[in-house]
């Protein structure tokens, strides 16, 4: 991994520049956008209390330790048999009490959805893009023991390069993804994305691109060619949020990350393209019940 670093706003502000890592893609000599190494050695991995996010997708499968995963919002138990589940963006730091040892297996989209030729590919694991569903999960040791030996034979495929191993390396990835996705059905009883309207995906995906300048069900229901109404009923049963509260909430999730950077409300008012700094308060506090200055002072 490497990382970029954000400048800084002229204005004061007692908040830290997030640190963004981004996906070293010729590591091994060739282009690769997977990779996998332990935790508690591999280079550049940020294992301290440093808000910083990465610009891939990322699986944790925690053997030892003791503590805290913030990612966004959310307190995630440090603890054996552990594993989180990252997506591009989220703000995340460590609270350690006790050293972490385990595995990171990260890769970049494009790994998977070219070669299944679908940009909705990694929306179909209910673990990834989350605002609502957990993004970790506890297995039985017997099960974890199973997933770390899918880990292990993705270790071992980057110790004896091939040209043919990015095959070889994406289908144990797939089936890595296979085998987390089935039992984190089994936990949460949520929708194993096998049996979800492809027109959620295509929304979720849509939302993800366009949720900072397009804040109307009626401009995604456009794109989509179906109905607001329509659409609305796709996302209560696949989701129990309408489709207005998955915009909403996900504007809220980001305008959230970037209240923890280090620029002024004046300039994410400008990026999220409200009209003046009174209606986006309006509708932060509508959402959250404070406004974004005092949800900054709370930080």
């Amino acid at each position: 991994m490497i990382k970029n670093s954000h400048k800084k706003s002229i204005e004061k502000n007692t908040f830290p520049v997030i640190t963004t890592y981004h996906f070293f893609q010729r590591k091994y000599g060739k282009e690769l956008l997977l990779d996998v190494g332990r935790i508690e050695s591999l280079k550049n991995f940020v294992l301290d209390n440093t808000p910083h996010c990465i610009s891939f997708y990322e699986i944790l499968f925690i053997e030892k330790g003791e503590g805290s995963f913030i990612l966004d919002e959310n307190k995630i138990p440090v603890e054996p048999c552990t594993v989180i589940f990252t997506s591009p963006g989220q703000i995340r730091r460590w609270n350690i009490k006790l050293p972490v040892k385990g595995y990171t297996v990260f890769f970049e989209k494009d790994f998977l959805n070219l070669f299944f030729a679908d940009d909705l590919f990694l929306y179909r694991f209910p673990f990834f893009h989350q605002y609502f569903n957990p993004s970790n999960m506890k297995m039985h040791p017997k099960a974890f023991r199973d997933s770390i030996k899918l880990v292990n034979n993705i270790e071992h495929e980057f110790k004896q390069l091939q040209n043919d191993s990015s095959h070889l390396l994406r289908s144990l990835l797939y089936q890595l993804l296979i085998i987390l996705n089935r039992y984190y059905a089994t936990i949460y009883h949520r929708y194993s994305g096998t049996n979800i309207h492809p027109d959620f995906f295509r929304f979720r995906s849509l939302l993800e691109k366009e949720f900072i300048m397009n804040h109307r069900i009626t401009d995604y229901s456009n794109s989509l060619k179906i109905s607001a109404n329509q659409l609305n009923k796709i996302c209560r049963k696949y989701s129990g949020f309408s489709a207005q509260q998955l915009v909403h909430n996900r504007l809220i999730t980001e305008i959230k990350r970037q209240l923890r950077s280090s620029k002024s409300i004046k300039e994410i008012v400008y990026e999220f393209e409200f009209s003046d700094p009174s209606n986006f308060n309006r509708f932060f506090k509508k959402i959250t019940g404070t406004t974004a200055q005092q949800y900054r002072n709370n930080l």
